[in-house]
Parts: C-alpha cells; sequence; structure tokens
C-alpha cells in the first residue's frame, strides 16, 4: 500500500459507482450547468438560513448519487465529508438525517480529495463494501463567514474567488461491483501543511500553490512517474492566480517537463467569462462538482484516461485571520483512471 513516502497505492483500484452533484443559481448560469444532477433557482432553498439550505444541497447529492445505484444510506458503512462552517455543522445534520455512519473531516477545500483518499483506503483493505465521500459549500453562508455577508456589498479585490454553491458526492466501492467501464482509484498522495508566509484572505489562490506543487512534486517523486503520465493534472480552486503560479513552479522552478495546458484548475472551468468571479471559484463544492460531475463525464467520453485530481485547501479561520496568523496551506491528490473494461 505505501508507496514512497506519502502515498498510496490502490492495488485493488476502487471504483467510482457513483456520484451525486447539486448546484446553486449562480452555477445554473455557467458553462458546466448541464453536468449538474440537481440545479437550484434560489439561495434559500425553501429554508430560513443559508446553513439549512447549505445541509440540503448534501442531503440532496446524497439522495442522488444513492438513487442511481438504486441504494439505502443503511446499504452503506460509512460517511466522510465535510465543509466550511463552523464545526461543519451543515455536514453533520445531513449526516443526521441520513444515518449513514460518519467521518466528519475538515481539509476547508481540500476537503473532497481528502475524503476520496480515505474511501480509497478503506475500501481497498476491505474495510468496507461501500464508502459515501464528498463536501458541500453555500456562498451566502462561507462569505458571511470568512469575509463579509453578501447584503454588506463590500467590493472584492482582483484575486478573491467566488465560493461555490453546491455539493459533491460520490460512493467508491469495490470494482467488482460495478458491471461495465467505470472510473478507478490507482493511488492516492497526501499532503503536508505549507505555509509561505500570505496573510490576505482574499488571494487563497496565491497562498494554496504552493502545498498544490509540494503535493504533486511528492506524488510523481513517490509513483516514479512522469507528468506525461497523466492526460491533465487538475487542481481543485487556485483561479487565475493560483493557476499561473502553480505553473510557475512546477515548470520553471522544478523544472518538469509538461505542457501549460496540462495543468487546469476547476475554478477556472465553472464560470464563464461573463460571471463576475474576479479571479475565479472557490469553495469546498468547487473541486467537489467539478472533479464528480464534468471531469468523471469527460473521462466517459473518451476525453482523459487518467487524471490526477489535486483539491488544495487553506486551513485558516476567521479567529487565526483575527489573530494575525498567516494561512497554512494544503493539498491532497488522487489518481483516477477510467477502466473500460467489462467486470
Amino acid at each position: 500500500m505505501l508507496k514512497g513516502k506519502n502515498s498510496w497505492i490502490f492495488q485493488n483500484r476502487p471504483a467510482i459507482a457513483a456520484t451525486g452533484v447539486i448546484g446553486g443559481p449562480f452555477e445554473a448560469n455557467g458553462p458546466l450547468r448541464d453536468e449538474f444532477d440537481v440545479l437550484h433557482t434560489d439561495l434559500w432553498m425553501e429554508q430560513d438560513s443559508y446553513e439549512k439550505a447549505h445541509r440540503v444541497l448534501l442531503e440532496e447529492a446524497v439522495d442522488s448519487a444513492l438513487g442511481k445505484l438504486s441504494l439505502t444510506p443503511d446499504q452503506i458503512q460509512f460517511m466522510i465529508a465535510g465543509d466550511l462552517i463552523n464545526q461543519m455543522t451543515p455536514t453533520t445534520f445531513a449526516a443526521r438525517t441520513e444515518q449513514i455512519p460518519y467521518f466528519g473531516i475538515f481539509g476547508a477545500c481540500s476537503t473532497s480529495m481528502e475524503g476520496l483518499a480515505l474511501a480509497g483506503f478503506i475500501i481497498n483493505n476491505e474495510g468496507a463494501q461501500y464508502v459515501l465521500t464528498g463536501a458541500s459549500s453555500h456562498n451566502a453562508a462561507v462569505e458571511k463567514q470568512f469575509r463579509y455577508p453578501t447584503e454588506y456589498g463590500g467590493q472584492k479585490p482582483p484575486t478573491a474567488q467566488w465560493t461555490v454553491t453546491g455539493a459533491g458526492v460520490a460512493v467508491v466501492t469495490h470494482r467488482q461491483n460495478v458491471q461495465g467501464p467505470a472510473p478507478v482509484l490507482t493511488s492516492a498522495t497526501i499532503g503536508k501543511v505549507i505555509d509561505m508566509g500570505l496573510t490576505d484572505p482574499f488571494n487563497m489562490g496565491g497562498a494554496m500553490a504552493p502545498a498544490a506543487a509540494d503535493t504533486i512534486i511528492t506524488h510523481l517523486n513517490d509513483m516514479q512517474v512522469d507528468p506525461s503520465y497523466y492526460d491533465v493534472i487538475v487542481t481543485g480552486d487556485l483561479g487565475r492566480i493560483g493557476n499561473n503560479t502553480l505553473k510557475d513552479l512546477l515548470i520553471n522552478q522544478h523544472g518538469l517537463k509538461m505542457q501549460e495546458d496540462r495543468i487546469q484548475d476547476c475554478g477556472l472551468k465553472i464560470y464563464g467569462p461573463e460571471q463576475p468571479v474576479q479571479a475565479g471559484a472557490s469553495g469546498a463544492a468547487c473541486s467537489a462538482a467539478v472533479m464528480y460531475g464534468h471531469l468523471l463525464n469527460e473521462m466517459k467520453k473518451g476525453t482523459f484516461k487518467r487524471i490526477l485530481w489535486v483539491a488544495t485547501g487553506a486551513l485558516l479561520s476567521p479567529l487565526s485571520y483575527q489573530q494575525k496568523e498567516t494561512i497554512p496551506c494544503i493539498a491532497h491528490a488522487v489518481a483516477v483512471e477510467y477502466d473500460d473494461q467489462t467486470m
């Protein structure tokens, strides 16, 4: 299982059997609108608080994924999920609704791949038949916690990013449980905390890029593969600033031989150029929704055979920011390959 210093090999090739992807009204106006299972027209989602609406996003994603497999919650051994709100209450309350044994995890916007890596580890080692994992965020709920309430109307700098309203979950199981072609998990690399001393909460992409670079380099070294082994390396939500920084770090500083267009970012995919999102998208749902929706669909179409998914997270809190702390960041990577063999 252990490969190199920080990586796992999944010899049994756990499969993603089904996904559920939910979006909000802003996401419904973006270029990936057709990649969602459900799109809401209202941020409130018939709830009396944004936090409760946040919970609804995850509940609907879970129900969508399970419905595709005709599974009930009691057939899932574990749920591994998290969000950005204090004590992850939207996720916890969704787990209360679903009644699935629950691991609550916090990796900020890296939560999606942290959860997928752990799900793959559990399935690969016969620890469960089915594990559900995912992440969610809600623009209005997250913005008022980490920055300003949207009603405040505060102006944001060009480096800021737009928090995605959405949720993405995946059901991971043994390969033999999935008939026909399926995306499988082949390896994962667990990142370490990287802090370059940045303090601006409106420049998350710049803060997180060094963590993404560190995890990608570690993964390639541990796996002893060239970047060309993957059709594309996709990060979670670095946005325009972070994506450009990552390319510079990997190609110019670390000397990786690869074309710049092979380094892509979910935060630059989910919204269109006409949407006023400054440097791109962010939020725990950014990577979860794009990877479990758009990228898996592209793999099924044959666009990509192998993708290295790298979700990044800024591990600050409102309290740490107020206490003048810098921004510690992390990135976790999962290698996904499309297995087109019929089981």
